[in-house]
C-alpha cells in the first residue's frame, strides 16, 4: 500500500466508528416506528414535505397487494391527525423517544392549525395547514427533524 493514502484509509476508518452506534439507533427507531405505525418501516416510504401553508406527512407500502399494511397506515394517518388537533405529540414521542422539535408551538398553536387525511392508493397523508407564520415554521421544524431521523425524502418522487 502506498504511504500516501494511508491518511484516506485512516479517516475511512474513523467515519465508520459511529456507523454501528447510528445504525442500532436507526433500527431501534424503526422497531417502535412499527410497532406505533403497524407497518413494517423498511418496506414502507415516508415523506416529509414543506408546503408554503405548512406541509404534509405521506406513508405509502412498497406492496400495493399489501391491503393490511395499506389499512394500517390509513388508520394510522386518522389517529394522529385527530391526536395533532388535540395537541397530543405522545406518537411521534414513542417513535423518536424524544420531543419532537416543534410540537411544543403545535400544541400551544393548535387552534391556529388544520389537519386532513386523504386516502392514497398505497396508503395515506396528513396534509397540515396554518395561516400563522410561527406556526408554519414550527411545522417546518416538525417535519425536517423527521425527515432527517426517517432518511426521508422532503417531496414526492413522481
Amino acid at each position: 500500500m502506498k504511504i500516501e493514502r494511508l491518511p484516506f484509509l485512516l479517516m475511512l476508518g474513523l467515519v465508520g466508528c459511529g456507523t454501528g452506534k447510528d445504525n442500532r439507533e436507526f433500527a431501534a427507531m424503526q422497531e417502535r416506528g412499527e410497532h406505533v405505525m403497524g407497518v413494517d418501516q423498511y418496506t414502507s416510504a415516508h415523506v416529509f414535505e414543506d408546503l408554503s401553508d405548512g406541509g404534509r406527512v405521506l406513508l405509502d407500502r412498497d406492496d400495493p397487494a399489501d391491503t393490511v399494511g395499506i389499512k394500517a397506515i390509513r388508520a394510522h394517518m386518522r389517529d394522529i391527525a385527530t391526536a395533532f388537533r388535540a395537541g397530543d405529540f405522545t406518537k411521534p414521542f414513542a417513535v423518536h423517544a424524544q420531543t419532537v422539535p416543534g410540537t411544543a408551538i403545535m400544541t400551544a398553536r393548535r387552534d391556529a392549525i388544520s389537519y386532513e387525511v386523504l386516502d392514497r392508493p398505497r396508503g395515506g397523508e396528513v396534509r397540515i395547514r396554518s395561516a400563522d407564520p410561527a406556526v408554519v415554521a414550527a411545522i417546518h421544524e416538525f417535519l425536517e427533524f423527521q425527515r432527517q431521523q426517517h432518511h426521508a425524502a422532503g417531496h414526492e418522487m413522481r
